[in-house]
């Protein structure tokens, strides 16, 4: 599921690292709680499968670096020494701008369509974020496959609420998460009779220049 974040995110355009965990955690919402630790393996997991390429532009203001001051100690210069190497090295890092690769597109692309098992909530509205990359009959598909899912989901739900060893307290429970799925199924026939209705749109074209930069 990050992966396909990832990508979907440097499709728009392209992105530092930091960026794009401010965009997972506060635009998406979905992967708030992905660290540094994460993404950056996966970054190059990505660099390394050909998705993403990774550039660092050259700072050519960057003021000279000042001998390291006498400190009074060989363990002391060592240590600012070793405090400048780790400081240069997240600055490196933060530099990096990634960009998506025509490899890397077509693999958006299938993880995006990929219908090879069911979503949970978080995967298919991750996959909903970024479904006007999609078809309209791709689009129309994951809405359908979801609302099947859920009224699946809704019928187990219902045959639990008749368990007559609940009591009153958790038949409550098994009821309101009834009421949530239904909510959810409401909302997915909206978006589906949106999508019959509309039919392809503008933003359903292929975009102008798409597949280069």
């Amino acid at each position: 599921m990050l992966d396909l974040a990832i990508l979907g995110l440097l499709e728009e355009r392209d992105l530092h690292g930091y960026e794009i965990r401010r965009q997972l955690r506060d635009g998406l919402g979905l992967l708030a709680n992905v660290s540094f630790g994460s993404l950056y393996p996966a970054l190059a997991r990505l660099e390394r499968a050909g998705a993403v390429m990774a550039t660092e532009p050259v700072d050519r203001g960057a003021p000279t670096r000042s001998p390291v001051p006498p400190t009074g100690s060989l363990s002391g210069e060592r240590a600012v020494l070793r405090a400048r190497r780790l400081a240069g090295n997240r600055g490196r890092r933060s530099k990096k701008v990634y960009r998506i690769t025509d490899a890397g597109r077509r693999m958006f692309a299938d993880l995006l369509a990929g219908t090879g098992s069911a979503d949970d909530a978080r995967s298919f509205g991750l996959k909903l974020a970024f479904a006007r990359h999609l078809a309209p009959s791709a689009r129309l598909a994951l809405l359908e496959r979801r609302r099947v899912q859920l009224r699946q989901s809704l019928d187990d739900v219902r045959a639990a609420a008749h368990d007559d060893a609940l009591d009153v307290y958790a038949r409550s429970v098994v009821e309101h998460t009834a009421e949530g799925v239904e909510q959810d199924i409401r909302w997915l026939d909206r978006l589906i009779e949106g999508e019959r209705a509309n039919g392809a749109g503008p933003e359903d074209r292929p975009r102008e220049g798409a597949g280069t930069r």
